[in-house]
């Protein structure tokens, strides 16, 4: 699986809606009285956004059982 993002976001086009959901989430900044529903809420979405770029990541390591090592 991945092998499957990390070719799904190599290209240009890929990296700009990786970057840009990252904006959206991971650089994104809460008020500090924000409610604890919508706290809960990016979190979520941040994890999600998080493992994308960690599948993408193990995806585009070398694999040295495919390579026949």
């Amino acid at each position: 699986m991945a092998v499957a993002f990390a070719r799904c976001f190599s290209s240009a086009d890929g990296r700009r809606v990786l970057d840009h959901l990252r904006s959206l989430t991971i650089e994104r900044r809460l008020p500090v009285d924000v409610s604890e529903a919508a706290l809960r809420h990016i979190e979520g979405q941040r994890h999600l956004v998080a493992s994308i770029h960690a599948l993408v990541a193990a995806g585009r390591k070398p694999n040295p059982q495919a390579q026949g090592v």
